[in-house]
């Protein structure tokens, strides 16, 4: 009887060794002069930039969700690692937060060598784009635990802020303004939902799309948008009292999140145009508007708080940094038993 060997229980280490050096390349290009040792070892070791003097590390994790299932049906996978690393930079950056490391979890039943390679691709694209430094990871085959040809992916990011300049909302005051920022698209959020719609709607992924020039499928696939550099700058100048990610939850379950309980986020709708991926979303599955607003982000990506002093200053400094900007709402009192946000 020929001897079994880790291969034939499904886990080939060699095209693990073999997607190690082609991730290197792209590792290197995302390096911060902190990393003292990064992809290879065991462990990375990155020291913290010496101009903090009081540091404070700040951590975010998470993954892509159901976006995959989209990114397996059209075979496309050089974009969903920036939505990996864009859900936890972008999650790190509402505290003010300077993203020093990411590190990733690849996960899949049979490692495809290309597939993996164009997805830490992207991962490394998006790490560029934040400005840290992709330090290490870990590529696991799990044999007989996944569809074929499927992964999953999971990631988190560290970052550093100065003690005495964290962001923590608590001096948000009625009075001041809501800044947003536009979304690429749906980013990574709600997906459970657009299957549903496609599945009860019949549309096709190479179909036409309303009012954008891309097919369905691309501008669902679209990546996460990466705030990271522009709102840095911003905090550079600017006193921002309060920023949030819109996730999961959407508008109405994440612009309060950095509140204090006694104020209200009053934010107006009509005040962007809201891109027509939502627009086939809402109308394809009959999803009432408010259903949308606490899903989906709707065009808003990110949303930042400023006195209204700051507001001129603000944006012209986002147009600058090739950021779509502008004023969505306001803050103020909040009614007894009134809801958190208000979108109207």
């Amino acid at each position: 009887m020929t001897g079994l060997s880790y291969r034939d229980a499904g886990v080939d280490i060699d095209a693990g060794d073999a997607l190690v050096e082609n991730i290197k390349p792209f590792a290197r290009r995302t390096m911060r002069p902190e990393v003292l040792a990064g992809i290879g070892g065991f462990g990375a070791l990155i020291e913290l930039p010496k101009r903090y003097r009081e540091p404070v590390l700040v951590a975010g994790t998470d993954g892509v969700g159901t976006k995959l299932k989209l990114a397996f049906a059209l075979k496309q996978h050089a974009t969903i690692g920036i939505d990996l690393v864009a859900m936890s930079v972008n999650d790190i950056l509402v505290q003010g937060a300077e993203p020093l490391f990411f590190l990733d979890y690849y996960v899949c039943e049979r490692l495809d060598v290309a597939v993996a390679t164009d997805v830490v691709r992207g991962i490394a694209a998006g790490c560029e784009q934040a400005g840290c430094a992709l330090i290490g990871g870990e590529t696991a085959e799990h044999p007989n635990a996944f569809p074929v040809g499927e992964y999953d992916l999971a990631g988190f990011a560290v970052g550093v802020v100065e003690k005495s300049k964290a962001v923590d909302g608590t001096r948000i005051a009625a009075g001041d303004v809501l800044i947003g920022l536009a979304s690429s698209g749906l980013h990574s959020n709600g997906y459970s939902l657009v299957r549903k719609v496609l599945e009860r709607s019949g549309a096709a992924l190479d179909g036409p799309l309303a009012g954008d020039a891309r097919p369905l499928g691309q501008a669902l696939l679209e990546p996460t948008r990466i705030y990271v550099k522009p709102v840095r700058r911003v905090l550079e100048t600017i006193d921002v009292k309060g920023m949030a990610h819109i996730t999961g939850g959407g508008l109405t379950e994440n612009t309060h999140r950095m509140f204090p309980p006694d104020l209200q986020a009053a934010i107006d709708a009509a005040s962007w145009t809201r891109p027509p991926v939502f627009d086939w979303l809402a109308q394809a599955g009959g999803i009432a508007t408010d259903e949308m607003h606490r899903t989906f982000n709707c065009g808003i990506g990110f949303v930042l708080v400023v006195e209204a002093k700051d507001v001129d200053d603000t944006l012209r400094m986002l147009d600058d940094a090739g950021e779509s900007a502008r004023v969505i709402g306001s803050v103020r009192a909040r009614p007894e038993g009134a809801p958190a946000t208000v979108v109207a």
